[in-house]
């Protein structure tokens, strides 16, 4: 959702360049084939988007994954009382109610809001309930817009949680991008990421429709959402219903 609602990631392959088909053209003298839209997801193994996971997992040097689970380990030792506050310190203020006795964690992303500057945010809830195969939504070219979503976590911790995003445009990929969100520990409440403002691309190349997919994954490789979708750029806004 980048080339949309994207954020300024740390690792990116290149910045959003809805250009790419016009430079393909000046360089070789014919614009590249376009390929025909298809579901965005089928679309994005096609792009060998299982390079991303690759890469994702070539990043992790240690496996770092819990080998109890977070109710045991905070049962453990409770009567030495320097190891529990170093573990009050190291974890937080745990929610007890969000502790389980599975080993792994649950981390379901609430929802996807979209917030632009003069127009009422955007919110999109998980699962999407639209046609896959039409526009999830328009934003116009131009103007300022952040990406907020909130998730929560339960039963134990979620390290190294990253978010990926990539976009192709007429089947060109034109934006990928991946964001180290963190290591967070159960709670009732969700959670809460804001990314950086980021502006629009404009100009006659970039409005169009575009292909997505967004994932959530942690250190363990653990998928928690992958969603493609379909959205618009367009010069002037949508009327408001």
């Amino acid at each position: 959702m980048s080339a949309a609602v994207g954020a300024v990631s740390t690792t990116k392959d290149g910045p959003f360049n809805p250009h790419v088909e016009e430079e393909l053209k000046n360089n070789n003298g014919v614009e590249k084939e376009k390929l025909p839209q298809k579901d965005a997801e089928t679309e994005a193994e096609k792009e060998k988007e299982d390079n991303d996971d690759s890469k994702l997992e070539s990043d992790r040097e240690l496996d770092l994954g819990p080998q109890f689970s977070l109710k045991e380990q905070l049962e453990k030792d409770k009567d030495d009382e320097s190891l529990k506050k170093w573990k009050e310190q190291l974890l937080g203020s745990v929610d007890m109610s969000s502790v389980g006795e599975n080993k792994d964690p649950e981390v379901k992303i609430v929802s996807l809001t979209i917030i632009c500057r003069g127009r009422p945010d955007l919110v999109l809830p998980i699962p999407f309930t639209t046609d896959s195969k039409k526009s999830l939504f328009i934003l116009k070219e131009g103007s300022q817009h952040k990406l907020k979503f909130t998730f929560t976590v339960s039963n134990n911790i979620v390290s190294g949680l990253k978010y990926t995003n990539a976009v192709w445009k007429t089947g060109v990929k034109v934006d990928n991008r991946r964001k180290m969100l963190g290591t967070f520990s159960p709670q009732q409440e969700p959670y809460t990421y804001e990314f950086e403002e980021e502006t629009i691309p404009s100009g006659w190349f970039a409005r169009g429709s575009y292909a997505a997919r967004t994932k959530f994954v942690d250190d363990d490789g653990k998928c928690y959402l992958d969603v493609g979708y379909y959205f618009e750029i367009q010069k002037h806004w949508p009327t408001l219903q």
